[in-house]
């Protein structure tokens, strides 16, 4: 039996059918469900194996990126949302849906609902559209671990620069294996990949990071857009490979 993806869907969320397209090419069975359906109570939490919290503008982003979402969790679904994250299930926040998971407190996750971290401003200032490289870090989130080659995927953002409120919990992120993924160049450097490589702005070069159980992972790139063969930008030229597939494999083989 295929596992079950709910993908969260709130007004302005505009990234969910892609996302939805790439778990079922991994081999799941992922289904859109909004906030209003789960309030109403008519779909249940319990009856899926996988959580997503997909791209957009979530509610506009009227509070500033992912905080009003991340309020609607923490206001109508913190125990489903604790639930769902102390069981091991894999959790999935891309783009609007990583700012959300930071501004709810459930990542870094070093304390329950205590934010430790932001996702602000590029340091440039200006919204960033472009295909970037992903270089795999942890092998203790379940979603990167496995993985055998970077990622080759788009950035979309404004507010997109990982940011920590104490220098210090940088080092915490490397030692228990937090940081998930970071911006890459060309030869693989790993850290401290300089604009226009490191898009955001962010420390360390930090494009994703995962909750210290590392079942629950937020980045800021759009692996789901590069899922085939054909979406790699220079295909028609006889590029292939690095594609995002592997990272939704991952999950999937987990459950």
């Amino acid at each position: 039996m295929k596992p079950r993806v709910l993908i969260l869907h709130a007004n302005g969320t505009n990234r969910d059918q892609s996302v939805a397209y790439a778990f079922n090419l991994a081999g799941a069975t992922a289904e859109i469900v909004h906030l209003n359906q789960l309030r109403a109570k008519e779909k249940k939490w319990s009856d899926y194996q996988i959580l997503v919290i997909a791209g957009g503008f979530a509610n506009a982003d009227v509070l500033g990126a992912g905080k009003l979402l991340a309020l609607e969790l923490n206001s109508f679904f913190a125990e489903e949302m604790q639930q769902f994250i102390a069981s091991g299930k894999p959790v999935l926040g891309i783009c609007n849906g990583f700012q959300t998971l930071v501004k709810g407190g459930f990542l870094p996750g070093f304390a329950a609902l205590q934010p430790q971290a932001t996702l602000t401003y590029n340091a440039l200032g200006k919204f960033e559209c472009r295909w970037v490289t992903l270089m795999p870090q942890s092998k203790n989130c379940l979603w990167t671990r496995d993985l055998a080659e970077p990622i080759y995927c788009p950035v979309a953002h404004g507010e997109g620069r990982f940011m920590l409120t104490e220098d210090k919990l940088l080092k915490t992120l490397k030692d228990q294996q937090q940081i998930a993924l970071t911006y890459a160049d060309p030869d693989k450097k790993l850290m401290d990949a300089e604009y226009p490589l490191n898009p955001s702005g962010s420390i360390a070069s930090i494009a994703g990071i995962c909750n210290q159980q590392g079942n629950v992972l937020g980045l800021m790139p759009h692996p789901e857009d590069h899922v085939l063969a054909r979406q790699h930008p220079r295909w028609a030229r006889g590029e292939r490979g690095f594609s995002g597939l592997p990272l939704f494999i991952n999950a999937v083989k987990t459950v």
